[in-house]
């Protein structure tokens, strides 16, 4: 009874602040409506022990109890995370642990191995059933904002290509290769040689069979393999959906040892996820805690001002920076639209709670780039004080 009339109390709070789609659905059939408008999301909570998660309403909490099954939702995922963090701005303030955490991750090679297979050895199955054909997980590039999923990937791995300027002959070295989307593309298009690493076992034996499907083992290399442990030289490397998990207090480091292995007149592209919070590098209300418990562990969103930053430290120079943040937004919400179209298959293969994590995370995903709570760059560099060999007086080529 206590708690009953603690989140009625709650609730009328709620409505006399915000109008909000939203119904909430009690054990004891009591329905408690957020607004006059027909519902968008509706919360079933099925015992009373559900309702505290609602009166603290991060998006922490609330994925915490959709999951664990404390609470039931239904509504269109995109609709589900708006209302979240209405419910969240019109309960919490933005401090404490509902919008910042401090995390000091202690890192190796081993806990950084472990972070990966977490998140990419879930099976390629599972990544199958909601990525495009040729399974690239980073952002698409929509150059005219009409196409389709693996028409934009396909583009985005050629707009990389085309940036460091990849020719018949070069040396490339991909670091976080994936599945192998883009070293195939660099082989096959341009003739390039080119060694690709993962830390993700999943990845890398499949990566090596579409290798060898598209009869480019003379060409293409993948290795099971940590970027500190690489040696060589190579005069173009990509970083693609990679510098995300490097850590903060490691992206000098990172970036050092890309230009230790980088030609004198070479070029490097790094394509990443960056925070829009250039204190701590977080996201409000609980989003990135979510994010690091039940997703991805480990992972760190730089600003882009530290990445930069990180790279002159580096001994690294920026040649031209680019923000995909719309591209992204449009990657995820494809994302989310072939994930809810295979729910059925995607519960049948990894469990109803990896489902709801999953399904939380690529609506939340799209939700914090539209709000600019994130963002994605593409940074092109090279050996400070050098001058590549093919670098361009403009950006005319890219869009030819």
């Amino acid at each position: 009874m206590f708690w009953q009339k603690k989140f009625e109390s709650w609730a009328d709070m709620i409505r006399s602040r915000s109008d909000i789609p939203l119904r909430v659905d009690l054990w004891n059939g009591q329905q408690l409506n957020f607004s006059t408008e027909f519902p968008q999301v509706i919360v079933r909570i099925p015992h009373v022990s559900g309702l505290r998660y609602l009166l603290t309403p991060s998006l922490f909490n609330l994925g915490t109890a959709y999951i664990d099954g404390k609470i039931d939702v239904y509504g269109e995922p995109g609709a589900i995370i708006s209302i979240g963090n209405l419910l969240a701005e019109n309960t919490l303030k933005l401090e404490g642990k509902f919008s910042r955490i401090s995390r000091k991750l202690r890192r190796s090679k081993d806990k950084d191995k472990q972070a990966v297979q977490f998140h990419y050895d879930i099976s390629n199955d599972f990544y199958r059933l909601w990525l495009d054909e040729n399974m690239v997980y980073s952002c698409a590039y929509f150059e005219n904002g009409d196409e389709d999923l693996s028409t934009a990937q396909i583009k985005k791995i050629d707009h990389i290509l085309k940036k460091i300027r990849l020719s018949q002959g070069d040396r490339l070295l991909d670091i976080g290769c994936g599945w192998g989307a883009l070293v195939i593309r660099a082989a096959k298009k341009y003739g390039a040689r080119c060694v690709g690493i993962t830390l993700s076992e999943n990845q890398a034996e499949l990566a090596r069979q579409r290798v060898e499907q598209e009869g480019l083992s003379d060409l293409v290399e993948i290795r099971l393999q940590d970027y500190r442990d690489v040696k060589g030289t190579f005069n173009r490397i990509t970083s693609v959906g990679m510098f995300e998990h490097v850590g903060l207090s490691h992206l000098t480091e990172y970036f050092s040892k890309i230009n230790s292995l980088l030609d004198e007149n070479g070029l490097v592209m790094n394509h990443g996820i960056t925070s829009t919070d250039a204190d701590n590098g977080e996201t409000p209300y609980g989003n990135g805690e979510f994010i690091e418990q039940y997703v991805f562990p480990h992972g760190e969103l730089p600003h882009i001002s530290l990445a930069l930053k990180s790279m002159q430290e580096g001994g690294l120079e920026v040649y031209d920076v680019e923000n995909l943040r719309k591209h992204y937004a449009r990657t995820c919400s494809l994302w989310k639209e072939s994930f809810e179209r295979n729910d059925d298959k995607i519960r049948n293969l990894v469990g109803e709670r990896k489902y709801r994590i999953w399904r939380v995370y690529l609506a939340g995903c799209e939700y914090a780039f539209n709000k600019d709570w994130i963002s994605l760059f593409q940074i092109v560099c090279g050996k400070a004080g050098k001058t590549p060999d093919k670098l361009l007086w403009s950006r005319r080529n890219l869009y030819q």
